[in-house]
């Protein structure tokens, strides 16, 4: 085997990891949006059609993660703390 053949299949094989790596987190944030958006409507809140959902690294804590959502009608900051309600704040 020579190098050229080498350096192939590890380019081969950082495509194929880097392809298959992606699709998971575009399921894993449409995830995250749609039970983010049905917490919020449990508690009362509308939310039609949740459009994108981040986390807010700089507001959470390690027992607290704080997301912001926004859907079709409006915009939540939520805190999420285990075992507890999430704390919906509305955004303007």
């Amino acid at each position: 085997m020579g190098f050229s053949y080498i350096r192939t299949i590890c380019v081969v094989t950082v495509q194929v990891v880097t392809s298959v790596t992606a699709v998971p987190s575009v399921s894993a944030q449409q995830a995250t949006k749609d039970l983010l958006a049905a917490q919020i409507r449990d508690q009362g809140y509308s939310c039609n059609k949740p459009v994108s959902a981040r986390k807010d690294s700089t507001r959470s804590k390690p027992d607290a993660a704080v997301w912001i959502l926004r859907c079709e009608n409006s915009s939540y900051r939520l805190r999420l703390v285990p075992d507890m309600a999430a704390h919906v704040e509305r955004l303007k």
